[in-house]
């Protein structure tokens, strides 16, 4: 009597030259838009000049590529699932040079806002696609992790460089340059990509709910508008309304999520206690990120006195500092537990909130970069690992709607850092001003300087050079005080998630992609294999 032998479970395959230059052109794309969030606020100034916006137009200037980009991520996403991530990457990279095109030949300020709301839709389709292709691509743990902190480095490296390139194209070039540039990187990723990369989706895809892509979008829109009025204009009836409506609707979205036998988000995943801890400490990780150079950009021009491009320069050893975590982090991983890696990374950041609790406006430029420096390896080592994580977690066929979600608290991370965090620094800066303006102020010039920093230093040059020289003294200490609570609050909130993140993930080793002893079914092409073919897609968890 024969007995059939059990067919061995055979080890992921191990990608080889064609998936690591796959890799390079996904890179591309993710330094592309994190540069885009960052890159156009040196050129606000000449915009201003240029189009003469209105101060609601040139605030949705600013702010309707973000909206629109954290509001289609999970749709996006879960699109990629469905139509594949390469054909939605390709796609999204069309959109996003045309719109950049069409932004940098803006005549009016409603153009401008309909292209940077296109070039939102184009950099919403291209996130999620390159962590899902990474998915696809890297299925050996060491190697994703690898990729995945070569993609992280890229997207911190680039949200810092953003306004140094900024500062360098408006040193030679209009305004349109900073939206331009973008074109032939998007003709380079176009071309090697259709080369490069595999096409991946499920191998049975879920039916497309519009009606939940509606409700992402309508639950995600409200609350980052309410939440970035609120860091703009302080706590109002509108924005507050704004971020209730969409709790609201978010709340909606989960519980038909749960009732639908096929979701656009598969609520089940948040039961994994390694996922939901990796979603929450990145969410605090970008918000510390997003937060702190809220602070840096203002005191290196306004406090200091530096130039657009001095100002940029001095982000580089952070910049290199977060290229070196990144880089550090699967060594680590090799050896210790991801949850002492994240524990240390986010102490490390908290460490280097304490140092930027000890500015004033006299400590000048060192010890504000090295804050700075610190507080970056420490974010980019935790943001490394807990996307690692969140990715190997998800069932391959869920690889774009999880990639949507992770990046979707992102978005939201960096919302609540410049609202909550700006928001602490704003509230100390007017008490504290309030009580070092000089007597003999007009009185325009005392409400522009309990305004902001900038209104100080914009009244200073209207008045007297001794009275505008204590005005400008007077402001800059406030300031300073007021990023010295903020960062405070931020070292206690990262310690905080440090003791959580300890007890959470004390027990995780790092999810691994769960080999398949069978091919997938029709529908579906996979990542490609160390030689360069395709392999079948895996099956996931459904």
């Amino acid at each position: 009597m024969s007995h059939a032998a059990a067919a061995p479970v055979q080890a992921p395959s191990r990608a080889g030259r064609k998936q690591w230059t796959g890799l390079a052109v996904l890179i591309i794309a993710v330094l592309l838009v994190s540069l885009d969030m960052q890159v156009l606020s040196y050129a606000l100034p000449f915009l201003s000049a240029e189009l003469d916006p209105s101060s609601a137009q040139l605030l949705w200037i600013v702010n309707i590529y973000p909206f629109v980009l954290a509001g289609l991520l999970l749709t996006m996403g879960a699109l990629g699932d469905r139509i594949g991530h390469k054909r939605l990457l390709m796609s999204g990279a069309v959109v996003f040079g045309a719109a950049s095109v069409v932004a940098s030949l803006a005549s009016g300020p409603a153009m401008l806002i309909a292209s940077r709301a296109l070039l939102g839709l184009g950099g919403a389709t291209l996130m999620p696609s390159t962590l899902s292709l990474i998915r696809t691509m890297f299925r050996d743990d060491g190697q994703r992790r690898i990729a995945i902190a070569v993609w992280t480095g890229a997207f911190a490296g680039g949200a810092i460089l953003g306004p140094l390139l900024g500062g360098v194209l408006l040193e030679h070039f209009w305004w349109g340059s900073v939206f331009l540039v973008n074109l032939p990187v998007m003709v380079l990723l176009l071309i090697l990509g259709s080369l490069l990369l595999p096409e991946f989706k499920a191998a049975e895809p879920a039916r497309f709910d519009l009606f939940s892509a509606a409700l992402s979008l309508a639950a995600v829109l409200p609350a980052v508008y309410g939440i970035q009025r609120i860091a703009e204009d302080g706590p109002g009836a509108v924005p507050v309304a704004a971020i209730a409506a969409g709790l609201a609707v978010g709340w909606y979205f989960l519980r038909r999520q749960r009732a639908l036998a096929e979701p656009l988000l598969d609520v089940r995943l948040f039961r994994d206690r390694a996922f939901s801890a990796s979603v929450a400490t990145s969410v605090l990780a970008i918000f510390s990120l997003v937060g702190s150079g809220l602070f840096t950009a203002q005191y290196l021009q306004m406090v200091l006195g530096f130039s657009p491009l001095r100002a940029g320069l001095w982000a580089l050893p952070a910049a290199g500092a977060a290229l070196v975590s990144s880089g550090l982090a699967p060594v680590l991983a090799r050896f210790v537990r991801p949850g002492v890696v994240v524990t240390c990374g986010l102490v490390v950041g908290a460490l280097g909130y304490g140092v930027l609790a000890q500015m004033h406006a006299d400590s000048g430029v060192g010890m504000l970069v090295t804050g700075i420096v610190v507080m970056s390896a420490g974010i980019t080592l935790v943001m490394t690992i807990t996307s690692d994580l969140v990715i190997a977690t998800a069932p391959p066929d869920r690889a774009g709607s999880v990639s949507g979600l992770s990046q979707t608290a992102t978005e939201f991370g960096g919302a609540f850092g410049v609202a909550i965090l700006g928001s602490i620094g704003t509230a100390v800066y007017r008490d504290d001003i309030a009580g070092r303006v000089p007597a003999d102020l007009p009185r325009e010039a005392v409400r522009s300087a309990r305004d902001t920093l900038g209104g100080a230093v914009e009244a200073s040059r209207h008045l007297p050079a001794r009275t505008g020289d204590e005005l400008l003294t007077a402001a800059r200490e406030a300031f300073a005080h007021g990023l010295r609570a903020a960062s405070w609050t931020a070292a206690g909130l990262l310690l905080l998630m440090a003791v959580v993140s300890l007890v959470l993930l004390r027990h995780t080793r790092g999810a691994s992609p769960e080999p398949s002893a069978a091919p997938a079914t029709t529908g579906a092409a996979g990542a490609a294999d160390a030689d360069g073919d395709e392999a079948p897609a895996v099956p996931g968890r459904s």
